[in-house]
């Protein structure tokens, strides 16, 4: 357990300090992403980048493991 919160700081620790160029990633604006906009009502719905994400976390997770 204390070599997964580990690791979970260090990423969260690297996306912090990539933020700059991580906001310059079309997540968030890919084709699948629902987004519902109206007068004074706004939903973003990003199941597209949600999946693209999971998946990345999960292939991250499968090779650390092995």
């Amino acid at each position: 357990m204390q070599k997964s919160l580990i690791l979970i700081g260090l990423m969260v620790v690297a996306v912090g300090l990539g933020w700059p160029w991580l906001s310059k990633l079309p997540l968030g604006r890919l084709p699948g992403d629902i987004v519902i906009d109206k007068p004074g009502f706004k939903l973003f719905f990003p199941i597209t980048s949600m999946l693209l994400v999971s998946g990345l976390i999960s292939l991250i997770m499968w090779l650390l493991r092995k």
